[in-house]
């Protein structure tokens, strides 16, 4: 690394999301990874955790309160819901932050409580963050010390919709979102649900009826674009697969229209792609990039179409998106250390 590198701390490195971070900022061209935090793995190397990181010279994994800080510049947040918030506000106030978890996403206090059933510790820092869907709030994450990544669901459903409630080409009464993720969305720890044999040769809905905790980022973001409640229905399922999100969404509106509104409004995007009309994406084409395909068709009943988003939960969904807004925080171009091709087959 140069001298002019950023030094870089990732918080709770042993999860999925905090590998993923590992892997995709060993080929960053201006940042150094010089500390690594995680609980029960603390005291081991990165590469006996994860292998696939072997080849990497890496901080030893050590507990949080053990970590020296002093001269870092950005702290990676990969950890659970809940506990981000009592971390974060014991670090110093001038430090940059990236949180991938849940605490930070939902700017009404209220709705934090009710969707996570407990009160948010660190209502100032609340206050403080910013929302980090990178395309849309790119101007408040440059001058941002603290960011809240966004769900993954709710970043895939929010692609294929934003510029759609915006421009108002939908029927904002009628829309439904059905969503199929991977198993890695769910975390690394060991859950009786997701052992091999009880997840494999078949998938499952869950949290249907309005219960998935990601409604509320729909919920807030929808709604502050059209200037009135919007209320979508979410329908979440999971399926056998590492990693991949797709969701297909069913609207009232021009299938045409639709597909000019979203081509138009991703056309300088550099993550999102719009496919040709009638032209439907796939897990498998986005598998280990930072990039989102989204498709449109038309429905056979006149008026109504059809949108399809697919990016990889780890990657655009989370990790990916987190060194993107790091990259804007950093004042480094937005694109650094994340135009990988996706990983086929």
């Amino acid at each position: 690394m140069s001298d002019t590198s950023c030094r870089i701390a990732v918080l709770g490195a042993s999860g999925y999301t905090g590998a993923e971070l590992v892997r995709l900022i060993a080929t960053h061209p201006a940042l150094e990874i010089v500390a690594l935090s995680a609980d029960r793995k603390a005291g081991q190397e990165m590469g006996a955790v994860f292998p696939h990181l072997r080849h990497l010279d890496l901080p030893t994994l050590q507990r949080i309160e053990e970590l020296d800080l002093s001269g870092v510049d950005l702290v990676f947040c990969a950890l659970p819901h809940a506990t981000s918030q009592s971390v974060i506000s014991a670090l110093p106030s001038d430090l940059k932050v990236v949180d991938l978890s849940a605490d930070f996403r939902l700017r009404n206090l209220a709705a934090y409580e009710t969707w996570y059933g407990k009160p948010h510790s660190a209502p100032d820092l609340q206050k403080e963050a910013v929302y980090g869907l990178t395309e849309f709030y790119r101007a408040e994450i440059r001058a941002a010390r603290l960011v809240a990544c966004t769900g993954c669901n709710a970043a895939t459903g929010q692609f294929a919709l934003r510029p759609l409630i915006e421009a108002e080409v939908i029927d904002l009464d009628e829309i439904i979102i059905d969503l199929k993720a991977a198993v890695s969305g769910a975390g690394r720890s060991l859950k009786e649900n997701l052992l091999h044999a009880e997840l494999s040769e078949g998938y499952h809905p869950y949290a249907a009826g309005g219960t998935h905790r990601h409604l509320g980022e729909f919920d807030q973001e929808f709604s502050a674009i059209a200037g009135r409640e919007i209320r979508v229905q979410f329908t979440p399922h999971l399926i056998p697969a590492n990693r991949g999100i797709l969701a297909t969404v069913y609207v009232r509106g021009d299938g045409a229209q639709i597909h000019t509104t979203l081509a138009q409004a991703y056309a300088e995007e550099p993550f999102l792609q719009v496919l040709p009309m009638g032209e439907l994406p796939s897990t498998r084409h986005v598998r280990g990039s930072n990039f989102c395909h989204i498709g449109v068709v038309g429905d056979r009943i006149a008026g109504r179409a059809v949108v399809v988003a697919a990016l990889d939960n780890l990657t655009k969904g989370s990790s990916g998106q987190a060194l993107q807004n790091a990259n804007l925080m950093l004042g480094m171009e937005e694109t650094m250390g994340l135009v990988l091709a996706p990983v086929f087959p």
